[in-house]
């Protein structure tokens, strides 16, 4: 076995500072899903896209710059997915659903905690990382 295989697929793509961006991460991440043959929690994962790529575009990404989305599929059965902003903003923590009922946002992150396995935020030079991941199945070897 060789070791691109031996640690799975990766793709990336980037997207600029566009309310439009979080659609195009959801259908860059069903068609690498479909391509991968995972079906098993889909809706999940593209929910979790949608609301990572949303607080990138809002919160994360400076005016002239983008976020890059990254999906990684491990033999171990692991979907990681990363999104990159160059933003200097902290990450706002997790509200409560019971603190504002009728907020219209800021429950992006919550939902990522709930669907997600696992989920946390890392740093890079610039901005941070901002990445959730899922046990699948697939046949993506």
């Amino acid at each position: 076995m060789n070791e691109q295989l031996q640690q799975g697929h990766t793709r990336e793509a980037f997207y600029r500072r566009d309310r439009r961006s979080a659609a195009l991460a959801r259908e860059f991440t069903r068609n690498t899903l479909a391509d991968w043959e995972i079906t098993d929690r889909t809706d999940d994962v593209l929910l979790c896209v949608s609301e990572l790529a949303t607080n990138a575009v809002l919160h994360g990404v400076p005016p002239g710059r983008g976020l890059a989305l990254r999906l990684c599929i491990h033999l171990d059965g692991v979907l990681r997915v990363e999104v990159h902003d160059s933003g200097t903003g902290e990450l706002r923590k997790v509200r409560t659903p019971y603190r504002d009922l009728h907020a219209e946002d800021g429950r992006g992150l919550m939902l990522v905690s709930v669907l997600a396995d696992k989920w946390g935020v890392g740093e890079r030079a610039p901005g941070k990382v901002v990445w959730c991941e899922f046990a699948v199945e697939g046949h993506y070897a």
